[in-house]
């Protein structure tokens, strides 16, 4: 069983700054793929940036330039450094854990994080 505690969500201004943390518990951390994804009511969830146990990343073409995912395999935390904000980056955050398996993988969610970007 893999826990995430996301933080670091709030109400920002257009063209400011947030990082989102996201704290991961039970597995072995640094074996997994992390991301960030987000949701708009209604809306699918997209992915918005993931971190390899290599420390690859990709992101989304909308944040590209912008955000930047990190991690911290000390501390088992996954960073999203979000920068020029803008309102259409509101919508609630979601860190993400993959749990390479025998025969397959799992994905684990945290619980999301508010963020809205005023204009």
């Amino acid at each position: 069983q893999v826990q995430l505690v996301e933080s670091g969500g709030g109400l920002v201004q257009a063209g400011g700054s947030l990082r989102l943390s996201c704290a991961a518990s039970g597995s072995i951390f640094r074996l997994n793929t992390m991301g960030w994804y987000r949701q708009v009511l209604g809306e699918q969830r997209e992915l918005v940036a993931a971190i390899t146990s290599d420390g690859d990343t990709n992101y989304a073409d909308s944040v590209k330039g912008r955000f930047a995912i990190s991690r911290d395999n000390a501390k088992n935390t996954v960073y999203l450094q979000m920068n020029s904000l803008k309102p259409e980056d509101t919508a609630v955050y979601y860190c993400s854990c993959v749990v390479p398996l025998l025969y397959g993988k799992y994905t684990y969610w945290g619980q999301g994080t508010q963020v809205t970007v005023s204009s």
